[in-house]
């Protein structure tokens, strides 16, 4: 029914949440206690970060239910509202203790709810923000979405230099810019994460392959940060949150999910979606997925949530 890669467990290693910068590190932290300044220093950074995005999660893990959180990586330039251009679905399920994780390419031609037209999917996001992507995603894979979390770019390149750097296995020989990336494992600061990440056009797998490198990385950073985060780090960490994104999930129900949904978040499945892309009459180039794939896909994510 559906397509699933068993992701191999490790100690202290959580759920590659991407662009869920925010909520993992959280977790990170929340899981040694909310207590003393660490919970002070928590509860003002959710603050700093709250957006007026309404969510439709806070009674639903009231009642420890499914959820779901749409993920945004988002590349903003100075006066620009910006393109997603890391879009992710989890769905967490404290019942079955496993949670889902879906990236969709950022090509994928779908129809823009709010527009009436079809687009790729990441300009939803520079059309109305966080609402016109939540609305988005969710015709296109028929579920709710119930949170969402942001990060841009700029927050991706500092977050991985206040863990003083990560260590890849790179499986591909590439060059950007002035840059190689040799295969083996490499060592990494911030500005060569991102260039690693991002890269996709000299990948015969293309934007998976470029999803793969994100995921490696973040895995890279929670792992870190789950084994040594010391006053300093931990209060550079906030700063990178702080100052580069933005959710709708509030400290409460963070706190739920740090806690209550953290063996979901231990079990992770993640899916894909399959499908071809190239230029159409337009002359843009666009993805787009099978339609068994698709189906299967909606299957899937539905029945994480609770719904089929």
């Amino acid at each position: 029914m559906e397509r699933v890669k068993k992701k191999r467990k490790v100690k202290k290693r959580w759920t590659p949440l991407k662009i869920m910068l925010l909520i993992a590190l959280l977790l990170v932290v929340g899981i040694g206690g909310f207590i003393g300044y660490t919970y002070y220093q928590v509860d003002q950074t959710v603050k700093k970060i709250q957006s007026p995005v309404k969510n439709t999660g806070d009674r639903i893990i009231e009642k420890q239910k499914p959820v779901s959180v749409l993920l945004l990586g988002v590349d903003q330039r100075p006066g620009e509202r910006g393109r997603s251009d890391s879009i992710m679905i989890m769905t967490l399920n404290p019942t079955q203790n496993e949670s889902r994780l879906i990236s969709i390419p950022r090509d994928t031609k779908v129809d823009i709810v709010g527009r009436g037209t079809s687009d790729k999917i990441n300009h939803a996001y520079s059309f109305g923000g966080p609402e016109m992507a939540i609305k988005t995603v969710e015709k296109f894979l028929d579920i709710p979405i119930n949170y969402y979390a942001e990060i841009n770019m700029e927050g991706f390149t500092s977050l991985v230099d206040a863990v003083g750097g990560v260590t890849v296995n790179n499986d591909l020989d590439f060059k950007v810019g002035d840059k190689q990336f040799t295969v083996g494992k490499i060592n990494l600061n911030g500005e060569e994460a991102l260039k690693y990440t991002r890269m996709r056009y000299e990948d015969p797998r293309g934007d998976f392959g470029r999803q793969m490198r994100q995921r490696d990385v973040i895995e890279q950073v929670v792992s870190k940060l789950s084994s040594d985060v010391s006053v300093s780090k931990f209060n550079a960490i906030m700063d990178v949150v702080g100052n580069n994104a933005q959710t709708n999930v509030s400290f409460k129900p963070m706190r739920t999910l740090a806690f209550d949904y953290m063996d979901a978040f231990k079990n992770q499945k993640n899916l894909k979606l399959e499908g071809t892309g190239g230029k159409e009459a337009d002359g843009i180039y666009y993805w787009r997925p099978t339609d068994d794939s698709l189906a299967q896909t909606k299957t899937a994510l539905r029945y994480s949530l609770g719904l089929e």
